[in-house]
């Protein structure tokens, strides 16, 4: 059981450096693409109308992406002070509790996020003629990402597998194992 627990999580780890390195490649598009809209405007004299709307979809690519992996490598926003005090196994159902309401959060995601998009997607981008709903893309994704990391999360916890969490399981992590 443990050894097919590892195979996905190696499976899962290639999945998230993957959004990570999309996530990445998004930030450099979306800099380049101001650095460029700033040059057009003021040196050029001749403003680029398609950039800022392609830079806001590169933003909500990396920005959901990235976070979907900072929920995977616990690196996402919490308060943790009460846990240094508590007993380990308290400090372990809490763990499991947050992450069982980051996936109600990442399905929310999915389950909202795709109802916009599907609303959206006949109406197209003034600029550049995509679909709007391409726009909330990003938002289903994560949140299909923050869904399968979170369930990772909760299934190594639940085999007494150490997750990525600081602090939590004695401080290894799901990288460490590889």
């Amino acid at each position: 059981m443990q050894h097919r627990l590892h195979q996905l999580a190696e499976g899962l780890g290639l999945m998230a450096r993957a959004a990570l390195w999309l996530s990445g490649l998004c930030l450099t598009v979306m800099t380049a693409l101001v650095a460029w809209q700033v040059f057009a405007r003021y040196i050029l004299d001749a403003p680029s109308t398609w950039t800022e709307p392609l830079s806001i979809l590169m933003m909500g690519w990396f920005i959901f992406l990235g976070a979907a992996v900072g929920i995977r490598e616990g690196y996402h926003l919490s308060f943790d002070v009460l846990l240094h005090v508590l007993p380990a196994r308290v400090v372990l159902v809490l763990h499991t509790v947050s992450d069982v309401a980051v996936l109600g959060f990442g399905v929310g995601m999915i389950v909202y996020g795709g109802e916009l998009m599907a609303g959206t997607w006949a109406t197209a981008m003034p600029t550049l003629g995509l679909p709007t709903g391409l726009a909330l893309l990003p938002v289903v994704l994560g949140g299909v990402l923050v869904v399968v990391f979170s369930a990772e999360r909760l299934v190594r916890r639940a085999a007494g597998l150490p997750t990525a969490r600081f602090g939590d399981d004695s401080g290894e992590s799901v990288a460490a194992e590889g």
